[in-house]
């Protein structure tokens, strides 16, 4: 696992073989950030949140590539000491928060200093009904920027719903058993499905 582009570009990043971990390949990775600034522009300024982060990987991608800063939350310990490894190996910490809570309880508080984002990535167990409840509380605590997009990876057993109060699927993208979900208030993106082996 490495850092792909940016300031940190080929910076491997600490991981570790277990259930509780299962971070994005990098080749899923670098397909998520091409439609990420095919579609919505590059990620200077960007304000990025990194929800179930484990071991930072999406989040600290946004960094490398400009963004402005990414909050991490999780809550699990091993995750969260590798995440820390991670930004210092990158350089990261000055530019990064890490939020060690659960992620409903991290929204909130989130929501209650008034913090709103750019670009929110999710990346929840599988099949635990996560996803959906994640969208719900992103979209009711109203910290997603109205020009925000969430994205999220799921199984495709776990294909979540088209719409959510406002928040409307754009773009989903299928790699070997996982899928990549996009979400966005507009509809200037337009929606697809496609399948890669």
């Amino acid at each position: 696992m490495r850092v792909i582009s940016g300031t940190a570009r080929g910076r491997r990043l600490a991981s570790f073989a277990g259930d509780k971990i299962r971070p994005t390949s990098d080749r899923v990775k670098e397909a998520l950030f091409n439609i990420i600034t095919s579609n919505f522009g590059p990620l200077d300024s960007k304000q990025v949140l990194d929800l179930f982060s484990g071991t930072g990987n999406l989040g600290i991608e946004a960094l490398s590539r400009g963004a402005a800063k990414a909050i991490f939350v999780d809550e699990n310990p091993k995750s969260i000491n590798i995440l820390e490894k991670n930004l210092d190996i990158c350089g990261f910490a000055d530019r990064s928060e890490v939020l060690v809570s659960s992620v409903e309880h991290g929204i909130r508080l989130l929501a209650k200093k008034g913090k709103r984002f750019n670009l929110v990535f999710m990346d929840p167990p599988y099949e635990k009904g996560l996803v959906e409840k994640t969208l719900k509380e992103i979209i009711s605590e109203g910290i997603l920027d109205e020009e925000g997009v969430v994205i999220t990876e799921h199984s495709l057993r776990e294909r979540p719903s088209e719409e959510y109060d406002g928040l409307t699927l754009t773009d989903r993208r299928k790699y070997g058993d996982t899928e990549i979900s996009f979400y966005s208030f507009t509809l200037e993106t337009p929606r697809r499905d496609v399948s890669t082996s």
